[in-house]
C-alpha cells in the first residue's frame, strides 16, 4: 500500500523534470550537501541550447533583478512540511459551508493549497503592505535550503514576532519588499483558472516595482490595466508637496485571450438621457451627433429636412458618419430626428432597446461610486466593537470597491472561488458576501492572515485574524437576521505537519530511522487533523462536505459522499475493511498503524482490488 508524501511538492525537482523532458543533455545527476544524489540542471548547457550563437559569458539583457532575487525564487519553489488543522468552535455552518478563512503566513498557506485550488480560482484580490517604511512586510526566511524548510514549524524569532518594520534606513527598502511579494505571486498564479484574473492594490511607492514583478510572472501580454481609484473625499492640507487623492489596482490576467471583464449595470443616469420625443414605438431614444471629423468620401451630400429647408453638407470641416443610401435607408424608417419642428440638421436616434445592458467599465474609479477611506472604517466599526481606536485598521478598503472587482471578475452564476491572501480584517469576504446577497450569486471566498497581534489585545480579539473574524461573523449575522439563506465559512489554522519529524523526507531516511517509531503521527492531533492533511496532500477541495460515521465501531469520515473514505482509529478489522470496500469509494485512506495485524493490513489492497478495483488506496 503506497503512503501519502505529507508534504507540499517540491516544486524545484518538478521544474528540473519538466526542462529534462524539453532538454535531456541539460540535466544531470549532483550530490547536494547531504550526499544524496539528485537531479540538477546544467545551467552553461541551457544556456548554450537556448542561444543561437557561442555562449562566452554574462552577457547584458533586459531584465529585472534586485539583491535577494534569486532567493525569493527559492522561497516560491521550496516545499514545507506543513498542514491545515480544523477549528471548529471559531468555524460558522462548519459541516455545510463552501468558505475558508485560514489563519497562517500567507507564503506557506499559499504552498499547502497548490494542489487543492490549483487552476480553480477565478479571481484574487490582495491589498498588501504599501512599503511606506511605517507598515509592515513579512520577513521571510530567504537563507534556508530547501530540505530546511521541511522542518520549519513557527518560523518566528525568539519573542514569536513574524512581521518586521521596512525603513528606508534598512538599505534593502525595495529589494525586500519584491522579495516579499514576488514568491506569493508566483504561487498565487498557479492557483489561478485559465480564464482567471489577479488585482493588486498599491500605491506609489512600489507601483512601479509591482508592474514589473507581475509582468514578469504573469507576462507582459496579460497586463490588462491600472485602474486609479479616488480613496479619499478632501484634499489633506497638511500635505508637503502635493495631496495623495489616490491609490492604483493593478490588473493581470492568467490569459488576457480568455479573460474579459462584466460590463458593469447601466446608471440611472445613463438611462435617463434616453427619452420619447415622438412618440416612436420603439420605446426611448436619445439623438447622436450624425457628423465625424475624419474624411469619409462618401459622407459629403445635401439633405432636406422635413420643412423643406436643405441642408448643402456637413459642417465645414465634418463628414456625415454615414452614406447617402444608408441615410435614405434610415430616415424611411424613422430614425432620424430632424428636431420638433422638422427644420434641424439631422441627428441619428439610438434607441434604448438596441443599447447594450451593460457599460464598459473605465480605469478611473471615483469614490463616489466605490467609496472611500472613511467609508472603510465606518463599516469597520460597525461590525467589529473595539475597546482601544488604536486597534482599527488606516488601510482598510470599502466593500463597495471590493464588490466593483468582484462584479467585474465573476458571474453571479457561476460558483466562482475568490481568494484574498493578505485578507486583513476581511473586507473581501465582506464584499463577496454582499455581492452574493445583491444578486442571488453563489460565489465563494477563501482568505488568509498571519495572526498578527493588534497593538492592544481586546477581550474578543487579539490579532487582525481574529479581528476579521468577528467582523464575519456580526456581518453573516445581520444578513441572516435579515432573511438571507447563507452559509458561514471553515476556519482552518496553518501548523507543523501532523506527522512526526521523521517522516518527512522518505527518499532520505534509512531503516533504522523508521523502527525508532512505531506510530509516525504526534500526540495530539485528532482524526479530523489527520482527515484535512490527507485532502491537502490527496488535492482534494477542503470545502467539500465531511459527514462522521460509525461503521463497525469505528468513525469513518465521509467526503462528499463516497469521493473519499478515511479511518484514522485503531484496531480496524479485515470485516470493517471489506465493509468498506463494499461502498465502492473513490479513495480510501487509512493510518498506517491502524490495523488489528500486520495480516488484515497485508490483505487490504486485495480487498479492494477484489470488491471496489477502481479505488485508490492509501495510507498514511
Amino acid at each position: 500500500m503506497d503512503k501519502l508524501k505529507m508534504h507540499t511538492p517540491d516544486v524545484t525537482q518538478d521544474n528540473i523534470g519538466k526542462i529534462r523532458d524539453l532538454f535531456p543533455s541539460c540535466v544531470t545527476e549532483a550530490a547536494d550537501e547531504t550526499g544524496k544524489v539528485r537531479l540538477a540542471v546544467d545551467f552553461d548547457q541551457l544556456r548554450q541550447e537556448l542561444s543561437d550563437q557561442i555562449v562566452e559569458g554574462g552577457q547584458e539583457r533586459y531584465r529585472l533583478d534586485w539583491p535577494g532575487k534569486r532567493e525569493a525564487v527559492l522561497a516560491a519553489n521550496s516545499p514545507v512540511a506543513k498542514t491545515l488543522r480544523p477549528n471548529r468552535d471559531q468555524s460558522v455552518d462548519f459541516d455545510l459551508s463552501d468558505n475558508l478563512l485560514i489563519e497562517g503566513d500567507n507564503l506557506e498557506v499559499l504552498k499547502v493549497l497548490q494542489e487543492s485550488f490549483l487552476g480553480q480560482v477565478k479571481l484574487i484580490y490582495i491589498d498588501p503592505p504599501y512599503n511606506t517604511g511605517r507598515d509592515f512586510i513579512y520577513d521571510d526566511d530567504f537563507s534556508k535550503r530547501a530540505g530546511e524548510y521541511l522542518n520549519l514549524s513557527g518560523q518566528v524569532d525568539d519573542d514569536g514576532k513574524r512581521l518586521v518594520a521596512n525603513t528606508e534606513a534598512n538599505g534593502r527598502f525595495h529589494s525586500d519588499w519584491l522579495s516579499m511579494l514576488y514568491p506569493r505571486l508566483r504561487l498565487a498564479k498557479k492557483l489561478l483558472a485559465e480564464d482567471g484574473v489577479v488585482f493588486v492594490s498599491i500605491d506609489d511607492n512600489e507601483v512601479d516595482s509591482l508592474r514589473k514583478i507581475g509582468s514578469e510572472i504573469f507576462g507582459d501580454s496579460n497586463f490588462v490595466a491600472t485602474i486609479i481609484w479616488q480613496k479619499v473625499y478632501a484634499p489633506k492640507n497638511s500635505a508637503n508637496w502635493f495631496s495623495e487623492d489616490h491609490d492604483f489596482i493593478l490588473v493581470f490576467a492568467k490569459n488576457k485571450e480568455v479573460w474579459f471583464p462584466n460590463p458593469l449595470p447601466r446608471t440611472e443616469e445613463m438611462e435617463a438621457r434616453y427619452k420619447n420625443l415622438d412618440n416612436d414605438h420603439r420605446g426611448p431614444w436619445k439623438a447622436e451627433n450624425m457628423t465625424a471629423r475624419n474624411p469619409y468620401d462618401a459622407g459629403v451630400y445635401p439633405v432636406t429636412t422635413p420643412s423643406g429647408r436643405v441642408i448643402s453638407g456637413p459642417p465645414t470641416g465634418t463628414y456625415w458618419r454615414i452614406s447617402k443610401e444608408k441615410f435614405a435607408e434610415l430616415d424611411e424608417d424613422n430614425r432620424i430626428w430632424w428636431g420638433k419642428d422638422g427644420n434641424n440638421s439631422p441627428a441619428v436616434k439610438k434607441f434604448l432597446s438596441e443599447v447594450s445592458s451593460g457599460r464598459t467599465p473605465q480605469t478611473l474609479w471615483f469614490y463616489d461610486d466605490v467609496g472611500h477611506t472613511q467609508d472603510a472604517k465606518k463599516t469597520l466599526l460597525k461590525y467589529v466593537p473595539f475597546e482601544h481606536t488604536e486597534n482599527v485598521l488606516n488601510s482598510v478598503k470599502p466593500v463597495e470597491l471590493v464588490q466593483r472587482i468582484v462584479q467585474l471578475a465573476t458571474k453571479p452564476e457561476e460558483k466562482a472561488i475568490i481568494m484574498d491572501f493578505f485578507s486583513g480584517s476581511a473586507p473581501t469576504a465582506h464584499a463577496v458576501l454582499q455581492q452574493n446577497k445583491m444578486d442571488g450569486g453563489n460565489r465563494r471566498f477563501i482568505g488568509v492572515q498571519i495572526a498578527e497581534p493588534l497593538p492592544i489585545p481586546e477581550a474578543r480579539m487579539k490579532t487582525i485574524f481574529d479581528m476579521g473574524r468577528l467582523r464575519l461573523l456580526n456581518v453573516i449575522e445581520e444578513f441572516k437576521a435579515e432573511g438571507e439563506d447563507l452559509k458561514g465559512f471553515r476556519v482552518l489554522k496553518l501548523d507543523a505537519s501532523n506527522m512526526k519529524d521523521v517522516y518527512y523526507r522518505p527518499d532520505e531516511l534509512k531503516q533504522s530511522d523508521l523502527l525508532d517509531k512505531v506510530d509516525n503521527v504526534k500526540d495530539g492531533r485528532t482524526a479530523e487533523d489527520l482527515l484535512f492533511q490527507v485532502l491537502v496532500d490527496w488535492g482534494v477541495d477542503l470545502t467539500l462536505p465531511i459527514r462522521p460515521e460509525i461503521v463497525l465501531g469505528k468513525t469513518v469520515f465521509f467526503v462528499d459522499d463516497n469521493a473519499l473514505v478515511a479511518c484514522f482509529d485503531t484496531g480496524l478489522t479485515e470485516d470493517l475493511v471489506k465493509e468498506l470496500a463494499g461502498r465502492e469509494p473513490l479513495r480510501v485512506v487509512f493510518r498506517d498503524t491502524g490495523f488489528v495485524s500486520d495480516a488484515v493490513k497485508v490483505n487490504v489492497e486485495q480487498i479492494f482490488r477484489q470488491l471496489s478495483p477502481g479505488t485508490d488506496v492509501k495510507s498514511i
